[in-house]
């Protein structure tokens, strides 16, 4: 976890409290991919598309008893699109496309350098509390996913004024307070308490609007040791459930032990789990959720026959297998199989038919190849540094297989665990040559993934890059630009449009074939085990992070 504030998280620990402390206009119930109205009431689109009218529902309170109005949407989209702290100015500015002006400002960081960032001048947006419970938001042009994007956390309403860092505002408290032990919502639950890397508790909100929890509180068990977590919930049976490898560590995850399964009608799989080493048998839940996680390389630092070389060599298929013990599935695209142009039918005809490097084969003849082709030999290695976070198990796994692999193509890969914070730190400063992460769905277009395709977007010498590749000056990197642009330039939901920004989502993912900017590696599966006393309702494919738990319930611990 990094922050509790909706504007400034990136992360899915975070994600996951806010979720629970924060409304929106929107929501993805239960991380159910069609999203319903949470603080809306109803709402009307103008006939060219382009101007919403939200009616809110009356009587909702924040947790400090105020009463939830259209001037705290407006205010928190303000912080979303003026804020120096936000890192998500761009859903509301670029992505939906809010009328407004820009500006820049300088701010510094935890570490005290200074940065300059683009945001709304103050009071641009074109966003208008009509009265007391109505919000009137002007799009520059139609946009295909403004319901979907405003179920996201970075949208969650919070009381207007409560901290100053927009203009017009002195702020009840610092955003550092606001964000880190005074988070005030209108969500199910309400903040109890957060020790950083220890852990976070939440309490039942008595007055929340919709269905009331029927736990008291959720407690959360922070630790960057996946042994001591392991430990603490299967061992010691302190959890009541967790999720994936955070709970059952890989190396200590057996898909043998997965029994009594079925499907449902969203093709999630639900059985049993066991015995543990406790002894136990737990309930499974195994959700193919939108996600995709990936290489990401430096092109700057990283030639270009090299990054070919690391694809020729890897074998998604095997690496799931063997690595991930079948906890996902091979990733050939970004673009995840479920919102894939056509469905995740023609995302593996595109692939099995197009994909350059072997579909389900490492071609390590090929990565040799390559590198004799660009001068390189025994005698002249070429070396770099792939960085993975620590906390994960099965990344440095990975990377020593792509490392025993490598030399014999002539190049010598160190692996460098990092904490997952100082990652993101050094990869928006450019100064990672090869590393490991992961993208999991805002909203479930395909856009939503490849913005960090798009190569302005992934230049580290400017602020708050959505990549670090750094990728430019090249054919496929132009391709990738107009393709991009194809897309901004067909926004709408008409069918048109759609197929055009089909079209260029597929010329997007082709390029980035051709550079190696991204070496997809997998799609992962969402796993929850929960204890028999445990009564929670299935998530759905925008995954575990966005699901409150006011309707989970829990029976007598045995």
């Amino acid at each position: 976890m990094t922050t509790l504030d909706p504007v400034k998280a990136t992360d899915t620990a975070s994600g996951t409290v806010i979720q629970q402390l924060f409304d929106a206009l929107m929501n993805y119930p239960n991380g159910e991919i069609a999203v319903e109205k949470q603080l809306a009431e109803k709402h009307e689109v103008s006939k060219d598309k382009k101007t919403y009218t939200f009616t809110l529902k009356k009587g909702v309170k924040f947790h400090n008893g105020k009463e939830v109005t259209a001037k705290d949407i407006v205010y928190s989209w303000r912080r979303l699109a003026e804020s120096t702290n936000s890192r998500r100015q761009y859903f509301i500015l670029d992505s939906i496309g809010v009328k407004h002006e820009t500006t820049t400002k300088t701010y510094k960081d935890s570490e005290g350098e200074k940065h300059e960032l683009t945001v709304a001048k103050a009071n641009s947006l074109a966003l208008k509390a009509k009265d007391k419970h109505t919000l009137e938001m002007t799009l520059e042009k139609p946009f295909h996913a403004t319901l979907e994007m405003l179920a996201y956390t970075s949208f969650a309403a919070v009381p207007e004024g409560i901290v100053g860092d927009i203009e017009g505002y002195d702020g009840e408290m610092k955003q550092s307070e606001f964000a880190t032990k005074k988070p005030i919502g209108a969500g199910p639950f309400e903040f109890k308490s957060w020790k950083s890397n220890v852990s976070a508790e939440v309490s039942k909100n008595e007055d929340y609007h919709g269905d009331k929890a029927k736990v008291s509180g959720v407690h959360w068990k922070i630790s960057s040791d996946s042994n001591a977590r392991y430990t603490y919930g299967i061992v010691n049976k302190n959890a009541d459930m967790g999720y994936g490898s955070s709970f059952i560590p890989t190396p200590k995850y057996d898909p043998k032990k997965i029994s009594d399964t079925n499907s449902d009608d969203l093709g999630r799989t639900v059985g049993k789990y066991g015995p543990t080493q406790g002894g136990d048998t737990m309930d499974y839940l195994g959700v193919s959720t939108i996600n995709t996680y990936y290489i990401g390389f430096n092109t700057k630092a990283v030639p270009k026959e090299v990054r070919k070389a690391v694809a020729y060599a890897a074998n998604q298929e095997s690496i799931v297998s063997e690595i991930f013990k079948s906890r996902g599935e091979g990733a050939y695209h970004f673009t995840p199989p479920m919102i894939y142009p056509d469905g995740a039918k023609q995302y593996k005809k595109h692939a099995k038919s197009k994909y350059p490097y072997g579909y389900n084969e490492s071609q390590l003849e090929k990565a040799k190849q390559v590198m004799k082709d660009a001068g390189y030999s025994n005698s002249n290695r070429f070396k770099f540094t792939f960085t993975v976070y620590q906390s994960s198990d099965t990344w440095p796994e990975l990377g020593k297989q792509l490392q025993d692999q490598l030399r014999s193509a002539f190049i010598d890969m160190e692996i460098q665990k990092t904490p997952f914070s100082t990652l993101l730190s050094r990869g928006r400063k450019g100064n990672l040559e090869a590393y490991s992460l992961g993208w999991i769905m805002d909203w479930p277009k395909p856009d939503n993934f490849l913005q960090l395709l798009y190569p302005p977007l992934s230049d580290t010498s400017k602020d708050s890059p959505v990549s670090y590749t750094n990728w430019s000056g090249t054919p496929a990197a132009k391709k990738a630009t107009d393709a991009w642009k194809t897309v901004q330039d067909n926004p709408g939901p008409t069918d048109k449009e759609q197929q055009a920004r089909n079209k260029a989502y597929v010329k997007i993912e082709e390029a980035n074939w051709e550079d190696v900017a991204f070496l997809n590696m997998y799609h992962g599966l969402s796993e929850r085990f929960a204890y028999e006393w445990v009564d929670a309702p299935k998530f759905g494919g925008a995954g575990y992070s966005r699901q409150m738990y006011n309707k989970v319930s829990l029976g007598d611990r045995k």
